[in-house]
Parts: structure tokens; C-alpha cells; sequence
């Protein structure tokens, strides 16, 4: 096969990282698959703690597609076995553990979810309980022998947990072993991560050196920013764009963030040979509305298409730009010809109580027909004729009695 020159492949490669361990073995690694023909294996793990990917996992898996694109192997690693020991990267206490069915059940979708950016013809995927489940006790002890405690604690967040007396269960430790043993199982040359997975990655270097096995190259990526520009992203914080959010709501999140991401987010979510990303980071600086809004189109492309794009930045614009409802609101009738606007938000799902509803209403972020309503006691009447419902920026409703039928 062919493969790019050295400093081709180095060029893409180094990209964005955080740290390459080595920079050196890199090099002699792609020397060695330049010289005998063999793609390098290159490993990219996701735990399925939860159901949905979101930005922040496609900056690693964009680094992985740029490996695929340079002739190398990619191997996706669906960890529905590590995901029941729970990865205690960055925890201040013991995480919940999750059941192998829950664990299968979250996985169920990554691969098909990750085909949005990987080339699903080049991608390799295994399901590590295929050999960690088939670990006897016994072999969990042989393994547990080549680490040591005290190398454990040098772990960060382990660290930071003994010094507090915060406790830590023998079964975090047992983490990184088994993401170790992947490697091992493997054979890989290159491990990707997040700059959270740098001591896992380092485990499953040393522990191949243990088994005789030409050490991996670790490589980390930086975690992205989530959209209110403080935190990582991540769902739990509310400040996630997810794979499967829909486009416009993907379009809206991604320019809801502050200026001074878009460089970043730019240079880590977009192709590094793209159109798109070069514009974008040619002139955000003097027109950072105009470059968040490319960005955004970009982004919804990757993961739909250049026409629901195009859709979402319209349907942004009429309703926060011009300040009109949606072209296409789906129609709910009710059965009652009056109904309170409290009890009429919570049967809509636009509040999700009826405390809820109150405070949106004395909040002035209901209105019906472009009227504010501002009366928490207000009964609405409904008739065969839909009135349209605003509840809040984005949400919207065409409402009207059951006779409308």
C-alpha cells in the first residue's frame, strides 16, 4: 500500500495534540509501515456510559479519521466491559457501575454514531468483554501483579482522593488494567485519548512492555470547551452538542457560544484540509458573528447535509433574527374548549411542572398570537382555528379544539 511521506503523515498527525509519547517512536513507527507496506493499528476507546456522543468525542475521532485517511487501520473499542467498572478519570468519588445489559444497550448505537465522522468500511470494532469476560480470577491476579499501588497513586484524581481521605474501591483500580489489556490484546502502535485518559493510555504502554510487546504510542487531544465557554463539554453540565441533536438545534447551540471559541472549536471540529475551516479562521477575528455562523453551517453538515444546513441557519433566522414562528408547527388539538395556560403548557411539554409554567408565564416568555400573556391564572379559549403558542425562545405550537379534526 501506499502511504504519504513521513513528514506528510507527521504534519497531520502532530495536529492539534496535546502530547505525543513519543514523538520519536512516531517517527519509527511510520518509518517501519512506510518500509514494509502494513498500516499502522491505531486504537481509539469509548466507554458507553452514556447513550449519545456529543462534540467533545469527535475531536478524537476526527484525529482517528485523519489516520484512516493517511492509510492506517482504525479500531473502535466499544468498552461495554470497562464501562461496568466505571472509568474513574476526574472523579471525586467512586463512580456508578453500570449492568453488562445497560452497558451493551448505551453501545448499541456509538458505532452508527461514529460513522458520521469515520469511514465505516475502515473501521474496525470490537466489544472488549469479548476477551476481558472471558478473564478468570486467576488471570485478574496475574495481571493485577505487574502494577503497583503506589504507581496507581500517582494518578491524579487518586491522589487527590488518599490526601482527602475520600474513598477509593479496589475496583478503580482494576480501570485502567483492563483498558490496558485492550492494548494488549491488540497489539496496537497508537492509542488515542483526551488529555483525561493520559494515565490509561500510559498503563497500556507499560503493560505491553510487560507482555513483550513493542510499546503503543500515546497520543492526547485536548477536551473541548462545551457552548457556555467555561467547563469541558459534557452532557451532564447541560453544554453539549450531541451527534444526534436535531439540526436545528445543532445550529442554534453551536452559535450560541462565546467569540472567543470559534478558532478553537474550528481548528479541532472541522477537516484540517477543509474550505470551510480556512475561511473560517481567516476572518474571525474581524467578523466573529459572520465565521460563528460558517462554523455552524459546517458543523450540521458534517452531521446531516449541506440542504438541512442551509434549513437550519433559515430557520434560526425567522425565528430570532426576524422574530417569527416556524414555517411548519405540528398541530395539537384538545378536546376542552377552555383550558388554564398552566395546565395547557404542561399538557404540551413546553414546562416540565406546573411550577414551571408559572414561572415562565410571570417571566413574560409565553405568549399566544404574538401576545404576551402574564396572568398565571389565565384560561385560554380554543376554538376550531389554531392559535399559535410561544413558550420561551424556541419553542412554538399551533393549538386549536378537537372539532378542528
Amino acid at each position: 500500500m501506499s502511504f504519504p511521506s513521513l513528514q506528510e503523515q507527521l504534519d497531520v498527525i502532530t495536529a492539534n495534540t496535546v502530547e505525543i509519547i513519543s514523538p520519536a517512536e512516531l517517527e519509527q513507527k511510520i518509518q517501519h509501515s512506510l518500509k514494509t507496506g502494513a498500516p499502522l493499528k491505531v486504537k481509539l476507546g469509548a466507554d458507553p456510559s452514556r447513550p449519545d456522543l456529543h462534540l467533545g468525542h469527535s475531536v478524537v475521532l476526527r484525529k482517528l479519521r485523519e489516520f484512516q485517511d493517511l492509510g492506517h487501520e482504525a479500531i473502535l473499542i466499544i468498552g461495554d466491559f470497562t464501562a461496568m467498572i466505571g472509568d474513574p478519570s476526574g472523579k471525586s468519588k467512586t463512580r456508578p457501575q453500570l449492568t453488562a445489559e445497560e452497558a451493551r444497550q448505551n453501545g448499541a448505537s456509538y458505532f452508527e454514531q461514529a460513522s458520521k465522522i469515520l469511514d465505516p468500511h475502515k473501521t474496525t470494532i470490537c466489544y472488549n468483554a469479548d476477551w476481558l469476560g472471558k478473564m478468570t480470577f486467576a488471570d485478574v491476579i496475574r495481571l493485577s501483579s505487574h502494577y503497583t499501588v503506589a504507581r496507581m497513586l500517582e494518578r491524579d484524581d487518586f491522589e487527590r482522593r488518599y490526601r482527602s481521605s475520600e474513598p477509593i474501591s479496589i475496583h478503580e483500580f482494576l480501570y485502567p488494567l483492563a483498558q490496558a489489556m485492550d492494548s494488549v490484546h491488540l497489539r496496537n502502535d497508537v492509542e488515542l485519548g483526551g488529555t483525561d485518559q493520559k494515565f490509561n493510555l500510559l498503563v497500556g504502554r507499560d503493560l505491553q512492555r510487560e507482555y513483550g510487546i513493542l510499546p503503543q504510542v500515546c497520543i492526547t487531544m485536548p477536551l473541548l470547551v462545551g457552548t457556555a465557554g467555561e467547563d469541558k463539554m459534557s452532557k451532564s453540565l447541560g453544554n453539549a452538542v450531541c451527534f444526534n441533536d436535531l439540526p436545528s438545534d445543532m445550529y442554534g447551540r453551536v452559535l450560541s457560544i462565546p467569540d472567543n471559541l470559534i478558532e478553537n472549536w474550528c481548528r479541532l471540529l472541522l477537516p484540517h484540509n477543509g474550505e470551510g475551516r480556512r475561511a473560517i479562521l481567516e476572518g474571525w477575528e474581524e467578523e466573529p458573528r459572520s465565521a460563528k455562523r460558517r462554523l455552524a453551517r459546517e458543523i450540521v453538515t458534517q452531521y446531516y447535509s449541506t440542504t438541512e444546513a442551509e434549513a437550519a441557519e433559515e430557520h434560526f433566522d425567522r425565528l430570532f433574527v426576524h422574530k417569527k414562528a416556524p414555517t411548519e408547527i405540528e398541530l395539537t388539538l384538545f378536546s376542552e374548549p377552555e383550558l388554564p395556560l398552566v395546565d395547557l403548557l404542561l399538557a404540551l411539554g413546553a414546562a416540565a411542572s406546573k411550577n414551571d409554567a408559572r414561572r415562565m408565564i410571570q417571566q413574560n416568555a409565553v405568549s399566544i398570537d404574538e401576545e404576551r400573556i402574564l396572568d398565571i391564572k389565565a384560561v385560554i379559549t380554543l376554538s376550531e382555528e389554531p392559535k399559535t403558542l410561544k413558550a420561551g425562545k424556541r419553542k412554538f405550537f399551533r393549538i386549536a379544539t378537537a372539532a378542528n379534526s
